[in-house]
């Protein structure tokens, strides 16, 4: 069954590693074959791939358009491990990565890398506004509001009930 695309006037993708660019109209296009296909929309290039997650999402990218992990095996784990120490929390994404991977599931890898994307995306925005959406509590024994918060609730570890 082929797979059909529709196109954006002036909008690329690439089959292989070849780009393919529409024309000046909307088109359909129906393909078939087994060769890597990415919409624009989904790829990354060395100047858009500005954030460590990213960089993970290229290197899956290249394995994947390729259809070559050796290649790309070393600077993938080198990124794999610097992001882990700065995110601990997304080892469970990492390790979906990872078992796609590993199962030659390379499109499998570069969906769970666009997990990773948005769910860096999430934590650099909780820390950058962490403190101006603190919620505000009632006031309690003669606490100001917003102080003793649950900071479970703000993305934080449980509440040790004193102030920092």
């Amino acid at each position: 069954m082929a797979l059909k695309i529709e196109l954006r006037p002036r909008e690329r993708f690439i089959v292989g590693s070849t780009v393919i660019t529409n024309g000046d109209h909307r088109t359909h296009i129906f393909i078939e074959g087994k060769e890597p296909l990415l919409r624009e929309k989904d790829i990354y290039t060395a100047e858009t791939a500005n954030t460590p997650a990213k960089r993970i999402y290229l290197a899956v990218q290249l394995m994947y358009l390729n259809q070559d992990i050796e290649s790309h095996r070393e600077i993938y784990f080198e990124l794999i491990d610097d992001f882990i120490r700065a995110a601990p929390s997304t080892i469970k994404l990492v390790d979906a990565i990872n078992n796609e991977i590993l199962t030659g599931s390379l499109y499998g890898a570069l969906k769970r890398a666009r997990d990773l994307v948005e769910c860096e995306r999430e934590l650099i925005e909780n820390v950058q506004s962490g403190h101006r959406s603190i919620p505000a509590d009632n006031p309690i024994d003669g606490q100001s509001e917003g102080a003793g918060s649950d900071t479970s609730s703000e993305g934080g570890g449980p509440s040790s009930g004193s102030q920092g």
